[in-house]
């Protein structure tokens, strides 16, 4: 049974659509509806709130890093089994790459042909909202398939009088209001520099939160009606990583090797992931383990190769400072040659030290926070071989951080791109650079990762 799905969008950020989104997956989840949660774009937080909500790994569906042509495969992928597949936006509705909207949640809604229900921030405004809401109906961005706005959930409501305003105002255009929320300030999550604090750090406070949005949307939204909105995802096949990596083999000269045991950080500090690289490490021959570098003072026995995603080590520097014995493996490991590969927070914890708190010491470089954002799409050429990248190979990544790292590259730097001077370290067997990139992009460099680290095991056996 192919799964249906809608999608959550708004004309901005900060109009409620997680809060919507969230609340709907958990809503529908505790009547009884297998609900498989997605995320548009290159956000690390949010799909932690969906998955506490869906009780499914939140997954993200972002074209620019995984290429077009693998959101629809993608996303069955992710709705196996499931009733319906919610996909939460990103910003406003047609906002994607800032060049060209390319990534936007309204090209993800054509690309699944699910409609696009939109949470729109009613605060200060009446019937000025059927005017906003016949603008992104009629607005053409150009796509094939182009996105169906089939109807709008209030937020933010002051009163019943308010609410009845805006509804005549939908109504005026023709589009179904399937909800009205009123203001509840205690739904509130705490954020910091890079958005919402995550759901694994948040703990309990994050399942109450849960709580709150299921409890508002059930009581607010008419689930029935947007359940009956979803469509079907597209036929077809779904992705699969066991094909992906078979793929990346036959176009390349790496094989299958021994299985092999790959530590990946995880914990509070370390949880900028995507599911279907665990996925694609399993099927390129890895034994999956996760390491919490607050928590476990040793790798996992038969660690071969290192995985260290990017998070928040900057709101736990001193208990990451303080596992001595930890750091001390990780840098033997890392001087040993074993494949390691660090991502943003993954970079700044192989650094000597961050804001004069000892890390890792992998790498000659000392890391800072700044006041300032870097954030963006980057289409980066790999300036070095390593046990990830080939010299040469074009990827898409993201950035997005508050802290700089100095040098900013090594001898053999990580990554170059246009405009950028060369970023992130190779060495040893050693790649690390604050762009992240999505395995399911890239799935070549997750089977020349799990394969390096194989022969090592082969040659020590």
């Amino acid at each position: 049974m192919t799964a249906r799905a809608v999608v959550i969008a708004a004309p901005a950020s900060g109009s409620g659509k997680t809060t919507v989104a969230t609340g709907l997956m958990a809503a529908l989840r505790r009547r009884g509806t297998a609900v498989a949660p997605f995320k548009v774009g290159p956000d690390y937080i949010d799909p932690g709130y969906h998955t506490l909500a869906a009780g499914r790994p939140g997954r993200n569906l972002d074209p620019v890093l995984v290429g077009a042509e693998r959101i629809a495969p993608l996303a069955r992928h992710g709705a196996a089994g499931a009733d319906l597949a919610v996909v939460e936006g990103v910003m406003g509705l047609f906002d994607g790459r800032v060049a060209d909207g390319y990534g936007s949640t309204a090209q993800i809604a054509g690309l699944l042909g699910a409609p696009v229900v939109l949470v729109v921030d009613c605060r200060g405004q009446s019937r000025s909202l059927a005017a906003l809401l016949h603008g992104f109906r009629s607005f053409d961005p150009g796509l094939d398939p182009a996105p169906r706005l089939a109807g709008v959930i209030l937020n933010r409501v002051g009163s019943d009088r308010h609410a009845e305003v805006l509804r005549a105002a939908a109504a005026e255009v023709g589009l179904p209001v399937l909800g009205a929320l009123p203001r509840r300030a205690e739904l509130a999550v705490p954020s910091r520099h890079l958005g919402l604090v995550t759901a694994v750090e948040h703990g309990s406070a994050a399942t109450a939160a849960v709580d709150a949005m299921a409890a508002l949307v059930a009581e607010h939204v008419d689930l029935d009606a947007v359940a009956r909105l979803a469509e079907p995802l597209p036929d077809g096949p779904a992705w699969d990583p066991s094909a992906e990596i078979g793929r990346a083999r036959e176009s390349s000269s790496e094989r299958r090797r021994p299985r092999t045991v790959v530590a990946v950080a995880g914990g509070p500090a370390f949880t900028f992931g995507y599911a279907e690289h665990v996925e694609l490490l399993v099927a390129a021959g890895a034994e999956v383990v996760v390491a919490d570098p607050l928590r476990d003072e040793a790798l996992p026995e038969g660690t071969a190769a290192l995985v260290l995603p990017g998070g928040f080590p900057e709101e736990h520097v001193a208990a990451l400072g303080a596992n001595v014995p930890l750091r001390a493996a990780i840098k033997e490991l890392a001087g040993s040659g074993a494949p390691v590969h660090g991502e943003c927070g993954g970079l700044i914890y192989l650094c000597s030290d961050l804001d004069g708190q000892p890390m890792c010491g992998v790498l000659p470089a000392s890391a800072s926070m700044t006041g300032r954002l870097t954030l963006g799409y980057r289409e980066a050429v790999a300036l070095s071989p390593s046990a990830v990248f080939a010299a040469g190979q074009r990827v898409a990544g993201h950035e997005f951080h508050h802290c700089a790292v100095t040098p900013r590259s090594g001898t053999e730097p990580a990554w170059g791109w246009r405009g950028g001077e060369p970023e992130g370290f190779v060495t040893g067997g050693v790649h690390a650079s604050f762009l992240h990139t999505h395995p399911a992009g890239a799935p070549d460099a997750v089977a020349r990762f799990v394969a390096r680290a194989g022969s090592r095991v082969a040659g020590a056996s």
